[in-house]
């Protein structure tokens, strides 16, 4: 008997002590050690969400805001737990067809049958706002409030600024491990493209308890373990945005670009390329009409025609020319040169536009834009020679700039002559280079980037729009890595002859009608060739003030007739706002200002113009 009261207490104590252990392990677990089960906990009833950084703004020189963010909102669906019966009813909320959802949902189950995809972006608030009130009964859906860039000025410097829009799956295959998900917003081109990793930021996390419908209960932990997301930088740029609007305004009804730095350090002040097209209206949901006219359009409008367009020079090559005989020797200051009205080779003669024009230096040559003064230079030189300082002064070759979409152009040498004409060919195939025409290509920004040289007495800078990249929440500021810039080899007092040509352009040659009141500058009008037999190019480059220059520019409007007419006036008003900060109201400058608004590019018919020069 005293046996069987012993064992029963020993057996009483064992499943006492066994359950005190058993509660005390719960207890460890629930108190002391919810950490070392997080992982498994979350695997189960937690979901892990991305939080979108703020993506960062853009300003002008002046601190202006031109682009920032407004609310975008979205829908995600985790098919795992998206009940396929539940599509009609989602269909019905968003006011789309059944195909739509369903066509939605496999895209995501294609890409995560685990995890949220981003299936509808940039809903109307109403329509997002009624199927919110609905996710109750749509296990697997859920929200998430975006960004979209949102404008500011009338400027809309779309080929600079560039457009976000949703990442293609091509993309998305490439930047999967960037942390770049299915809907996600991505530069396309400018800058938002060329600083995108700086723009975006750094995406943050949030954990949410979800039931076993996969719907949200609450935040896990009470937010403790969410990581904040980090915004992206604000880029400050050299852009004027007065400046930016005026040249749009000026290139209604054009086809062309207009290109104005700063010849001191290469800061973009504008840029211009007409047709050009509303970012905004890439920012969201387009129109099958609109991105059809945008993509498939003779116009192409959403071609860079700043950075990309290879036009022929025409005059607005000859002060080159001066520079590169000077430096060679092939002339000197004080060397004239005989124009009889042309410059015969063998049995033909190329003609000098405006008649005989007797004896020139290279100043008058320049003012006077001679033909058969610069036909005479090319022919003391040779190709090679002429190809190696053209690429000194950035022709030919790609700008160290940050928008990716460039041009090089094409200046020949006598290996590219070789191959394009295995026949053979004589001076009568080059003659016409020192003029600007013939077998070359230029485009706007290089014209620019040449005429800054010009004028700043030889110094090539690349020209760059993002003046710094400044953090809204540290305050750190970085600056763009550019290479330094370019000393051309050519002597100082060389480059003060030239700058002495273009000053008599202004003065008393084809730039007078356009001389800013009050500022001297220096200048050169350029018409240049079109292909197919179609009205020549527009072109004109100028610098202001002539003395202590602050701003360089290069104009072309294509298949508008003489530089002088269009081309010219367009640049003038450029600068004069830059310079002053206003347009004079001179019945003088009222009269460019209508000129300007007159003159309208010839009709495209086929390709564009601007790719058969560049072909």
């Amino acid at each position: 008997m005293i046996d069987y009261r012993v064992r029963a207490r020993i057996f009483v104590g064992v499943i006492a002590l066994l359950l005190g252990l058993l509660v005390l392990r719960l207890a460890q677990m629930q108190l002391w050690q919810t950490e070392l089960y997080a992982g498994e906990s979350r695997s189960n009833a937690v979901r892990e969400q991305r939080v979108m950084p703020a993506r960062g703004a853009i300003y002008d020189r002046n601190g202006v805001l031109l682009v920032d963010n407004a609310p975008a909102y979205s829908l995600l669906i985790t098919p795992r737990y998206f009940d396929p019966k539940n599509i009609p009813l989602l269909a019905r909320l968003l006011e789309v067809p059944d195909s739509v959802v369903a066509n939605r949902l496999a895209q995501a189950r294609a890409w995560s049958a685990y995890r949220p995809s981003r299936v509808f972006t940039d809903l109307p608030f109403e329509t997002f706002s009624r199927v919110v009130e609905n996710l109750y009964r749509l296990p697997g859906v859920q929200y998430e409030i975006d960004q979209r860039r949102r404008y500011h000025t009338p400027a809309r410097a779309a080929h600079a600024l560039g457009y976000v829009r949703e990442i293609t799956r091509a993309e998305l295959e490439q930047l999967r491990d960037d942390g770049y998900a299915m809907g996600d917003r991505i530069g396309k081109a400018g800058l938002e493209k060329f600083y995108e990793k700086a723009l975006r930021g750094v995406p943050g996390r949030a954990f949410k308890l979800v039931n076993i419908h996969g719907q949200e209960i609450k935040p896990y932990r009470d937010g403790a373990e969410d990581v904040p997301p980090i915004s992206g930088y604000d880029l400050h740029l050299g852009l004027d945005y007065r400046v930016q609007a005026l040249a749009e305004s000026l290139f209604v009804g054009k086809r062309g670009a207009a290109v104005a730095l700063d010849p001191n350090n290469g800061e973009i002040i504008a840029l211009v390329s007409m047709p050009d097209f509303d970012p905004e209206v890439l920012s969201g949901p387009i129109d099958p009409d609109t991105w059809r006219y945008l993509t498939t359009s003779p116009e192409k409008p959403l071609f860079n025609r700043a950075t990309m367009s290879g036009v022929p020079p025409g005059s607005t090559w000859k002060p080159f020319m001066a520079l590169v005989g000077l430096q060679e020797g092939v002339i000197t200051a004080r060397s004239t040169i005989y124009c009889p009205g042309g410059y015969l080779l063998g049995t033909r003669l190329f003609r000098c536009h405006g008649g005989a024009h007797g004896s020139l230096d290279v100043r008058e040559a320049i003012r006077l834009s001679c033909n058969t003064f610069f036909f005479t230079v090319m022919m003391r030189l040779d190709v090679n020679t002429l190809r190696r300082w053209a690429n000194r002064f950035g022709f030919g070759v790609p700008a160290p700039m940050d928008i990716a979409e460039q041009n090089p152009g094409l200046i020949p040498d006598s290996a590219y002559y070789n191959r394009r004409y295995p026949r053979g060919w004589t001076a009568g195939y080059t003659i016409n280079l020192g003029i600007g025409q013939g077998d070359m290509t230029v485009t706007p920004m290089q014209l620019a980037r040449y005429v800054a040289a010009i004028a700043n007495g030889g110094t090539l800078y690349p020209p760059h729009l993002v003046r710094e990249l400044v953090h809204p929440e540290t305050g750190e500021v970085l600056r763009p890595q550019l290479p330094p810039p370019e000393h051309i080899p050519i002597k100082p007092e060389y480059f003060q002859i030239v700058r002495e040509g273009m000053r008599r352009v202004m003065e008393a040659g084809t730039g007078r009608w356009v001389q800013i009141p009050g500022i001297p500058s220096g200048g050169k009008t350029g018409t240049a060739q079109a292909p197919g037999g179609r009205k020549d190019h527009s072109l004109f480059i100028m610098f202001a003030p002539y003395d202590a220059p602050k701003i360089a520019i290069a104009v072309l409007v294509e298949n508008a007739g003489f530089g002088a007419t269009v081309a010219a006036p367009i640049a003038s008003l450029i600068a004069e706002l830059y310079l002053t900060g206003e347009v004079a109201t001179t019945p003088q400058r009222r009269y460019m200002l209508e000129h300007v608004l007159r003159q309208r590019s010839q009709p495209l018919d086929e390709p564009t113009v601007t790719q058969a020069a560049s072909r």
